[in-house]
């Protein structure tokens, strides 16, 4: 499941991030990468102090936790700390799957949905797309600044080359509480549906079936 959550993050909170970022300095990108991604990968990270990175994570799990959409989908169990990554000309990110399990430096956890972060105006930068592998095909994702994207953890993914201007984004990996894809695509469908009726008829019989089903699904499938 791929999904678009627009307008995460407003403008005062992405002019916070970029204010921290200048007060850091940036490393190599590869430093954070597995094995395999080292030879694809071509991008610079924030090497933030350890307040910068505490209110990066605030500023933007403050938005999440507000996120209906972020919450229904990943079912969130545990997450990375955010990394802000940017691509200037020349840079990219070839085709690559990210790294099962993360936390070798504290807590470990498994990532079953990947998170970009818009930072900047698409209009900004050339090139840079976020492209993502499908059943359908390539899916080319360039959002707005504030605006963000889910995808599976699994799935095939790169970073168009930046061609020119600069792309700046902010990264996170979630554990959810649903292992499976399949079965948290079922879950987000039912919970989209009980709480549109919940808008229209609460209490109605269907509604109440309706979360009844989504409350005993989520209770029989999952891992906490």
């Amino acid at each position: 499941m791929l999904l678009e959550l627009p307008g995460l993050l407003n403008e005062a909170q992405i002019s916070k991030i970029f204010m921290i970022a200048k007060r850091a300095a940036f490393h190599d990108g590869r430093m954070t990468a597995g094995t395999a991604a080292t030879k694809v990968k071509y991008n610079e990270e924030l090497a933030a102090t350890q307040e910068g990175q505490e209110l990066i994570n605030r500023i933007l799990m403050s938005s999440l936790g507000h996120s209906t959409i972020f919450n229904n989908a990943a079912l969130p169990a545990k997450m990375a700390d955010f990394i802000i990554a940017r691509y200037t000309s020349g840079m990219t990110y070839g085709d690559h799957i990210d790294e099962p399990v993360m936390g070798s430096g504290g807590p470990r956890f498994r990532t079953d949905v990947s998170m970009t972060i818009f930072l900047n105006p698409p209009e900004t930068y050339e090139g840079g797309e976020l492209v993502i592998r499908t059943t359908f095909g390539d899916k080319m994702v360039k959002l707005n600044a504030g605006d963000a994207v889910l995808y599976p953890s699994s799935s095939l993914h790169k970073v168009a080359e930046v061609t020119s201007g600069q792309r700046t984004v902010a990264l996170t990996w979630i554990q959810s509480m649903i292992r499976d894809p399949a079965r948290r695509e079922v879950l987000y469908d039912l919970v989209t549906v009980r709480d549109q009726l919940n808008e229209q008829e609460s209490g109605s019989e269907m509604h109440q079936q309706i979360d009844r089903s989504y409350a005993n699904l989520l209770r029989m499938w999952a891992e906490v």
